[in-house]
């Protein structure tokens, strides 16, 4: 393990959905896939939610900073997009899709396939914290917490069904974790699967861990390089079979955690909120999760999100632009 005074660097993955150049080729590509691809789109796997910018990556650095200012260099991949609040920064880094993916690689529309190269960013150090940008740190972070020993990941309480075989109905972390508890069964005798799924938190890994079992499983890692869209057929690697394996072989420790989720198109969406306004400071971590799909951007509950995050995190990060740059580009 490395020693605690080296760096540990953030990575996020983010995207401007509302870019009407990206959403031709979004939609383009889909025709085509879908074509050739019937019956394979995994649940809500294109979804507009699942691309919709709602301000929460500037959120997001807003957080860093208040809970985690010692963290190292910060690293944003991208399909050749850039936020217009973004101030150049020695500290951060756009990764665009075309110099980390193969260059074989399509239009890739699928956030399994693009994290399955994030331990290949050129520079990234050994640990490394990787969260959606709907993802945030909600408290001081004690790296030594997270990486001290062995690495922390997360389950959810609640169990899975417990198939036999993937589902296309079921939601992708479900099939995740079937097929990755068929991959470790058949490579660790004494493997015991659980049926639950990983909780959407920061994701505390190790470079070199990511590169062992890339090789691995380099069957599965070219299943989920091949696809353009999320299918239900070939589960992501990073968000089921990376933990379970880091704790099958010892990288990593397990802990049972209900964090707060809040699914903003849900009935209870404003009570989860509230709770979110109470705790803030004292939640380690928590999600906002896009769940509106298809609603206009002026719908209240995608309102709220921003305004929410407006009264927690109001003070800006280095990384942003002051509001007469950006008028001035």
């Amino acid at each position: 393990m490395p020693g605690n005074k080296a760096p540990i660097d953030i990575v996020y993955l983010w995207v401007d959905g509302s870019d009407p150049a990206w959403r031709r080729r979004r939609q383009q590509a889909y025709a085509r896939w879908v074509q050739q691809h019937p019956d394979e789109l995994a649940l809500h796997g294109n979804a507009a939610g699942r691309y919709r910018d709602n301000g929460e990556l500037l959120f997001n650095l807003r957080a860093l900073e208040k809970f985690f200012p010692d963290h190292g260099h910060v690293y944003i991949v991208t399909d050749g997009q850039a936020p217009d609040w973004l101030r150049a920064s020695e500290r951060l880094t756009l990764v665009d899709h075309r110099d980390l993916l193969a260059r074989t690689a399509p239009l890739v529309f699928d956030s399994g396939h693009i994290e399955s190269y994030l331990h290949h960013i050129a520079g990234l150090s050994e640990r490394f914290i990787y969260l959606n940008d709907d993802v945030f740190f909600g408290a001081p972070v004690d790296p030594a917490w997270w990486f001290e020993g062995r690495l922390k990941v997360f389950m959810e309480p609640a169990r899975v069904p417990d198939y036999g075989a993937l589902q296309p109905h079921e939601t992708a972390l479900v099939n995740a974790s079937i097929q990755s508890g068929q991959w470790l069964a058949q490579r660790y005798p004494h493997y015991r699967h659980v049926s639950r799924v990983y909780a959407h938190t920061p994701r505390a890994m190790l470079k070199s861990a990511m590169h062992e079992l890339e090789h691995l499983a380099q069957d599965w890692f070219a299943q989920v390089r091949s696809t353009v869209f999320r299918s239900w057929r070939i589960p992501a690697i990073v968000p089921d079979l990376a933990p379970r394996w880091m704790v099958q072989v010892g990288y990593a420790e397990q802990q049972v955690l209900d964090p707060l989720h809040i699914s903003t198109g849900d009935a209870h969406a404003g009570q989860q909120f509230d709770a979110l306004l109470d705790r803030f400071g004292t939640l380690p971590f928590f999600c906002l999760n896009d769940t509106c799909d298809d609603a206009h951007p002026d719908d209240p509950r995608l309102q709220r999100i921003a305004h929410t995050l407006e009264q927690l995190l109001p003070e800006p990060s280095s990384f942003e632009c002051a509001y007469e740059e950006i008028r001035a580009a």
